[in-house]
Formats: C-alpha cells, structure tokens, sequence
C-alpha cells in the first residue's frame, strides 16, 4: 500500500526466528526486474540451457549457475541493501556468497521435495545458522506456478526432513519484484507449475564464513572478473578474512592476490592481537 512503511530489519530477523522465513515486498527495483529477466532469457539461448534429469533440480526446470561470470548486472544481487542486512542479521557480517543461479520453473513441473539446506551438514539440530538463502521474484509466485513450498517453523526441528516423503506446506506466495528469505534449517521446495507459463526466480544463497561455500566461488569466478568487484561484494565471494583468522593466504588477505601487496587491510590476524591470543589460549 502507498505511503506504508516497510518492516525493519529487526523485523524481519524476528520473522525468521518464529517462522523460519520472511517475505521482503517490492525489494527489487523495477529496472533491475526487468533486466535480470531479458538476460536470463539470453543466457539460456546462449549457453543452450536444458532442464537437468533428476527430481531435485526438477525435469521441467531451467538452472543457470555461477551467475556472477556474465556480466556486472548480477553484481548487484549479492549486495542489495533491502536483503542484505536480513542475511547479516541471520548469520554475521562476515557471511559469504553461496551461490548465484536462476530457476524457472516450467509448465508441467512437479513439487520439489521438501528439504533443508543445510541437511547435508553433519551437525546436531537445531543449530546456530550455517545457511541463509533467499529468492528473488522475476515473476509473480503462486501456489499455482510453482512459488516456493514452506513448512513454518521447520528450522528449529531436532532433525532434517526424509527425502522424498509427504510434508503439509504453504506456498510462499509473493508479488514480483519481491524477495523470500529463509534460514538455512527451514523445510521447503520449488511447487508445481500447474499453469501455461514460466515461473522465474533468482536463488541468491549465502553461508556463514567459517563453512564452505556451495559453489567454489575462487574457482568459478576468473580473477579479472573479480578484480572489477566492489568491496563488499569480493568480502563476499570469498577474497577477505573471516574474523581475523579463516581463510588467510600466508597470514596475508587474499585480496593481496587480487590488488598486489599491502591491499586490503592492515594484515594483522587474530593471534597478532594480544586478546585474540588470549582467546585462542583459552579455547586451547
């Protein structure tokens, strides 16, 4: 509605503690809308992209990964200022960039099964979250198209959903330009397109720093491209230091390999620091 404020981050973040997710409205700028839409179209045509053959990434599907390699119009996703902050809320700053596809969801598919993403961690349940993902509405998400499949309240389960068995779910359903984001624990799937057209999303997942990320992004990403990275999104993809200490190339950052010697911060590590050593001691 016009003139309403929109919810805080706090709000959000106490959303997603109850429920396990929350819907970010009219998020998207409708300029970015529309380009990330018509580009998606191209790189499918381009790269020749096909459903995949298998349940999970669904047979009536349309993935297209590692979108951070074709072209400064996706830079802007991982950084944007209305999803963010929520992301960092869940998990810290120093999060990490996951990974970066689109999913359109073609007539005739069928429901995902529901899962969590983190279930592939060994860890015990409920835990501190490792993973916070979120999905950017190109289209209108219906329970009819296909919008996403929530099981509210899910994250704080001791255990991760069977594979393939039946849970009652929600549709996430939200306007286009509108953006889903869900702790890492939370119980969901992509619904079934029981419409004649297209259901087009952009899955822009993100991890705590300590864990590793989904797709290999200092692998997948050549290094002239992510020399022309802001700031804030190389931190994200991986070329910083996480809280002083993981992910240090020779106790240096590693945007050193990116910008030269002396790039970066001051180069100092936790154990430089005589709390940070006290702090180790302790643990130790």
């Amino acid at each position: 509605m016009a003139g309403t404020a929109h919810p805080s981050v706090e709000e959000h973040l106490g959303r997603i503690a109850r429920d396990g997710f929350t819907i970010v409205e009219d998020a998207i700028e409708p300029d970015l809308l529309d380009s990330l839409h018509d580009d998606l179209l191209r790189l499918e045509r381009e790269l020749r992209v096909r459903p995949a053959r298998n349940d999970f990434e669904g047979r009536h599907t349309v993935r297209i990964y590692n979108l951070l390699v074709q072209g400064k119009l996706y830079e802007r996703i991982p950084v944007h200022e209305r999803v963010l902050p929520i992301v960092e809320g869940v998990l810290d700053p120093g999060c990490l960039v996951s990974s970066l596809s689109s999913i359109a969801i073609l007539p005739g598919e069928t429901a995902q099964p529901i899962h969590a993403d983190d279930q592939v961690m060994p860890l015990p349940k409920p835990h501190v979250a490792t993973v916070c993902n979120s999905m950017w509405a190109l289209t209108d998400f219906t329970e009819e198209n296909g919008a996403t499949r929530v099981v509210p309240g899910s994250h704080l389960a001791d255990d991760s959903p069977v594979y393939g068995r039946h849970y009652d779910s929600i549709p996430a359903e939200m306007k286009r330009g509108s953006v889903l984001v869900w702790h890492g624990s939370l119980w969901h799937g992509g619904g079934a397109n029981r419409t004649d057209r297209r259901r087009v999303g952009v899955a822009m997942n993100y991890c705590a720093g300590w864990v590793r990320q989904q797709e290999n992004q200092q692998l997948g990403i050549p290094r002239e491209i992510a020399r022309g990275f802001s700031p804030r999104l190389r931190e994200l993809v991986g070329w910083g230091v996480y809280r002083m200490l993981i992910g240090h190339v020779n106790k240096r950052s590693p945007v050193e390999l990116l910008d030269g010697p002396g790039a970066g911060a001051d180069g100092r590590l936790v154990w430089d620091l005589d709390t940070g050593s006290k702090r180790l001691r302790d643990r130790g």
